[in-house]
This record gives C-alpha cells, structure tokens and sequence, in this order.
C-alpha cells in the first residue's frame, strides 16, 4: 500500500538530518529564552475557520472531520490560531510569553518539494510586545538557526499596514484590500502578468489593478523614495518600517534582510511587520521560514476586540529545509562500534555495550549465531571501524579483542582499557 499523497515515511539517515535540523531548532529556542509548548491537533472547525483566524484561502485546505458526538472538528494547518487560543483563555498569564512549538500541522494543498500535505511546523512566538524589538529579535533568530545550518539566507520583509497605506494611495479601497493582497502575495510564482489576471477576474476595475500592476512592473525606488513619491510620510505603517529598519541595520542584519514593498503573507490575521526567509542563492523557490505580526486575533479570540495582545511569530518549516540540507554535512557522524558475541557471552556483550553507550559512544550489537565472516563483512559494508569480539575464554579472563577493520590490527585488553582507548578515537554523541 502507498502512503496517502503529500504524506511520506523517514527512516535511516534522513530521519537523523531531521533530527539534527530539529535539535539545531530547539537548541536556539532555548537559547532565545522561548518555553516549550504543545497545542492540540484537532480542534473545533469554528476556531480554525473562524473570521479571526486564517482566512479564506486557508479553509480551501483545512481537513475537516467529525467525532462519534456529531461535533464538526479540523486538523489545525499551523500552529499560530492554537496558539493565540491558548493566549485568549489564559487570564493572568504574565506577559510577555515567549514560547516554542514543534510539530505537525496538516493542509490539502498542492503538492511539491518542499511543501507537503503532512509537515511539520517549528514556531516561535512573542505574546505581550508592541515591538519593533520582538521582530529584530525574531529576524536575528532566523539568521542564527540558518547560520548554524550553513545555509546562506535572505530575508525579505514588509508591513502590511504599509502596504495597505500604499494600495490606498494607488486607488484601492478598503473593501477589496485584503483580496488584493491575497493575490499580491503569489506574485513570485505568478509574475506581474499572472496578478493583473487574477486581479481583473476577482471583478477590479482596470483603473484600479492597472496602477497596482504598474508600479510592480516598474523598477522600484527604495523605501523612502517611494514614501516621498506617494506621499506616505506621515502614516503609521510608515514609521512602524522605519523603527524596525533602523533596529536591523543597528544590529547587523540588514545586510541579509531586504525590504519588499509588495510582500503581504497568505494568512488574513497579520496586521503589521511581515517576513519571510529564502536560500540566498535562489536554488529552491519555496520560504524556509515565515511569519509576521498578528495584534488583532487574540482579542478577538478572546470575545474581547478592544482588548490589545500584541503578538508576533517565526515559523521555520522543517521539510523545506531539508530540502535544502540534502547532501550537507551537519555534524561529524558517529562512528558504530560493532559487538560481536561468539559463544555463549550475551550476557559480557550486553554489559560490554551498557558501558560503551554510558561513555557516548554507539554501540551495535550484532546477531547471535551468525557467522563471524558474515558478520565482518557486514561491519565493514557499513564503515565501522572497530569491532569487538567477546568470546568465551576472553571474556572468562575479564578481557576482549578489539579489531581495528582498516588498519588490520587486533589487540586484547580489558573492557575498561578499550573504553579508554576508544573514547578518544571514536566520534562520540554530544
């Protein structure tokens, strides 16, 4: 049987650069002063589609399901609406709440490299912070994990309040706003052209997309030129890019972030500064990472609109950066130290391997009743260096061989002498 589309089974060594991507993930969460946190998986459909949450274009690929008590559910597609529910009914939770989430997060959605139906979602969040200092903060995470990673970046960011301060200036009203961002947000898959169809079969006027088009097409002046030409000094999105910029060129990172007046993000709920993170090189054409601030939806969760939580997040997305991560070399990789038991000592090689995994190192046992040619060759196919053997009379006088499988060489010694020696030739788990 075939795993169902956009789903898929690891094993071996990709599952271990899972691990190692993961561990890099949870090991700058911490470092970041971010709490661990679980969220549940199935929720009720009115949180996940409700007009707070993720929007319309997201329902379109929500999984949706009932329970045994008639009760309408959904699998969540991201790990932020959990969040901000959690945040909502947490009266006198102290503020601010830095927390971090590991975890599957399902969309039927098209499929891709690097974009699945069945993902895993690694995600940081700031509840309590107006900012701009929870997104710089955010933004030096990213380029931290990256680094760590080996994967060049860049990070294009925008404000949605900017950009809706600009829309209006080009002619579009409130009302068709958030439409047009949502198609503005393909525009590196669909190109200008791609926009200017969607726009007009959405129902726009030409005189309202064809200035939108235009001034995509032109080449974009930078950010304060274009605040001079259209006249938006004095607006709040404005001065929300300028404390942020100011912070990231303060703190280095401009030099990998470029702003991109036309980013939005899919997700309805953002309100303010957006991100997202691609390889630098242009290699793979999908975001490793996203996210963005979302002031509004927690209040509103909460049945209490006036009331203001700002929040703000980053979501790295494990299977893109694997994508990108195959064939690098994360980490020095352990070395298995074979035990091969000859006789009647299972009871001397499970002690002998208890003592070798206590001082880090892998320990592999091979298979009782195998031949031991058979069992040599094995150890070598898989590159293992040293083998040791525990036979009867060996082991009766407290001592093993040890077989170095490259050098040829054997040498018998005490278990407590091989440990020693191998401690400082064998790779060892951190």
């Amino acid at each position: 049987m075939q795993n169902v589309k956009g789903t898929f089974d690891y094993r071996g060594e990709e599952q271990r650069l899972r691990n190692r991507i993961r561990s890099v993930l949870e090991d700058r969460f911490a470092l970041y002063d971010f709490e661990p946190m679980e969220t549940a998986i199935v929720n009720e459909c009115s949180l996940l589609a409700s007009k707070y949450a993720g929007g319309d274009e997201i329902l379109k690929e929500m999984y949706t399901l009932s329970d045994q008590g008639g009760r309408e559910l959904g699998l969540r597609y991201d790990l932020t609406v959990p969040f901000a529910k959690f945040v909502a009914g947490s009266a006198g939770l102290e503020l601010p709440f830095k927390r971090y989430e590991i975890g599957k997060v399902f969309r039927d959605g098209p499929v891709k490299r690097g974009r699945l139906r069945e993902f895993v979602q690694c995600d940081a969040d700031i509840a309590g912070i107006t900012g701009p200092e929870a997104e710089a903060e955010l933004m030096q995470l990213a380029a931290d994990v990256f680094r760590e990673l080996g994967i060049a970046i860049v990070i294009k960011w925008n404000n949605r309040r900017f950009l809706g301060e600009l829309l209006g200036r080009l002619g579009v009203g409130e009302t068709w706003m958030p439409s047009v961002m949502l198609t503005l947000d393909k525009l590196e898959k669909i190109g200008a052209a791609g926009v200017e169809q969607e726009l007009a079969d959405k129902g726009l006027e030409p005189d309202v997309y064809g200035p939108v088009v235009r001034l995509i097409e032109a080449e974009l002046p930078d950010f304060e030129e274009l605040v001079t030409l259209f006249g938006l000094s004095d607006k709040e999105g404005t001065a929300e890019v300028r404390r942020l910029g100011s912070l990231l060129e303060g703190t280095g990172l401009n030099g990998i972030c470029k702003f991109d007046p036309f980013l939005s993000r899919g997700l309805s709920f953002y309100t303010g500064t957006v991100y997202e993170c691609f390889i630098a090189d242009g290699s793979f054409g999908s975001s490793l990472a996203s996210g963005g601030r979302y002031d509004a939806i927690i209040g509103k969760l909460a049945g209490k609109e006036q009331f203001n939580c700002p929040a703000v997040g980053l979501s790295f997305g494990l299977d893109s950066i694997l994508e990108c991560c195959r064939g690098r070399v994360l980490e020095q990789r352990m070395e298995p130290v074979w035990l091969v038991p000859i006789g009647d000592t299972m009871v001397e090689t499970l002690r002998a391997a208890s003592m070798l995994r206590d001082a880090g190192i892998w320990a592999k046992l091979a298979p009782s009743g195998r031949k031991l040619k058979r069992t040599l060759a094995a150890a070598s196919a898989e590159g293992a260096r040293y083998v040791i053997l525990v036979g009867e009379e060996e082991a009766a006088a407290g001592q093993m061989k040890l077989k170095d499988m490259r050098a040829g060489e054997e040498m018998t010694a005490s278990l407590p002498q091989l440990v020693c020696m191998l401690e400082k030739t064998v790779s060892k788990r951190k």
